[in-house]
């Protein structure tokens, strides 16, 4: 058989879930609700964080660098997702399913890097609160933050070129809401089973170890807050460890089924509403999820908006 690859200037053809529905117009405004959501919401952590002093601090400089990367994350795959449905064209050229792939594998291995360092800094601050800014210096907390985006960048460049060397015949159609590697080697014309073994213990290394680590730190954690004697200082903890173990849970529960799940127990639809949960529902609640019961975060937003919003509607 002829080893068709004419994708290089075809490019293929993206499936998603807005395609499949029984609902598609319902649907599309409610992607496009939690996409308006997550820009608001993320958006308005970052300037918090950023013009309010009182949270430069790293706890809030690593929560910035997940708003960030939620940001982000979601203006990778949902425009293109929304404004497909709606011109009715899913075309994607081969480039930019690269591009798209490149950004999405870097944003969340950055995503998954970044929750385990947020683990270790709240292991600290509870567990060794004299010594944080030590542990947790600012060259410490920008070490952390390089770190994360240099290993991320470094896997997202490698299984991109890798992935998208294949040949690709069987078909145009990718049945994913984005480019990710799995749905993409379905249209191989070529074995890829040991490069996908690779994806997995890739998958399993990027995956498992840091949510390890995540599991080890909010053990000891708990067992430290447990026997704090003041039960103000304990609920600030838990209330803080708490909102930080929901983002963890949801992130790393999407990211396991299709990164870590043997092929066999993956479906087109299911890998679809995996990929909407962390490429869209995920970043639109983690700025709540931090932000509605975290007091610091509410008193910083009511003295930027008072300091700076709000005089300059009563200017116009």
């Amino acid at each position: 058989m002829e080893l068709w690859n004419s994708t290089l200037e075809s490019g293929f053809i993206l499936v998603g879930i807005l395609n499949g529905s029984s609902s598609p117009e319902l649907l599309c405004a409610i992607v496009t609700a939690l996409y308006m959501l997550a820009l608001i919401s993320n958006g308005l952590l970052l300037l918090v964080i950023t013009v309010d002093a009182r949270l430069h601090v790293p706890m809030y400089l690593l929560l910035r660098q997940l708003s960030l990367i939620d940001l982000l994350f979601t203006s990778v795959v949902t425009p293109k997702a929304v404004m497909d449905f709606l011109l009715r064209d899913n075309t994607i050229s081969f480039g930019g399913c690269a591009l798209q792939m490149a950004l999405a594998l870097m944003l969340g291995s950055a995503e998954d890097l970044l929750l385990a360092f947020m683990a270790y800094d709240r292991y600290v601050a509870i567990c060794h609160p004299l010594n944080y800014m030590i542990f947790m210096s600012p060259t410490v907390c920008w070490l952390i933050v390089s770190i994360s985006w240099i290993l991320a960048s470094l896997t997202a460049v490698g299984h991109t070129v890798y992935t998208m060397h294949f040949p690709f015949c069987m078909s145009q159609e990718i049945r994913h809401l984005l480019c990710e590697i799995l749905p993409l080697l379905k249209l191989s014309c070529v074995d890829t089973s040991q490069y996908e073994l690779m994806v997995y213990v890739t998958g399993v290394t990027f995956l498992l170890l840091p949510l390890s680590a995540i599991v080890t730190s909010y053990t000891v954690i708990l067992s430290t807050v447990l026997h704090m004697p003041s039960n103000e200082g304990k609920k600030k903890a838990l209330v803080t460890c708490l909102s930080h173990l929901m983002v963890v849970g949801m992130f790393y529960g999407a990211a396991t089924f299709m990164y870590v799940l043997p092929r066999s127990l993956h479906s087109a639809k299911q890998d679809n509403i995996i990929s909407v949960f962390y490429t869209i529902v995920t970043p639109a609640l983690n700025p709540l999820i931090y932000s509605l019961r975290n007091k610091e975060v509410i008193g910083a937003l009511r003295r930027v908006l008072g300091r700076y919003i709000l005089p300059a509607h009563l200017t116009l």
